[in-house]
């Protein structure tokens, strides 16, 4: 089991509404919703140090990449929101 701190953090009353209407563990929520900011700007440092090594990335390669995540969205569902 992954260890956990408690903190206290204040967040605006409809975010909090919103939250208590998907789920019933606040925590597990917001955690998620953490480790998903972390991974997407993990990515952007990533794909930053990419281009600073290699060069820009052609329209062709985005257009391909939207593609293949626009794939991926739909497999996901709603959980791609």
């Amino acid at each position: 089991m992954a260890s956990t701190t408690r903190i206290t953090v204040t967040l605006p009353t409809e975010q909090v509404e919103e939250i208590k209407r998907h789920t019933d563990n606040v925590s597990s929520y917001v955690a998620d919703a953490v480790a998903r900011q972390i991974r997407r700007q993990l990515l952007a440092a990533e794909l930053d140090q990419y281009q600073r090594d290699c060069g820009a990335f052609t329209e062709e390669e985005l257009a391909r990449a939207r593609a293949e995540l626009g794939a991926g969205d739909a497999d996901r569902g709603a959980d791609a929101a």
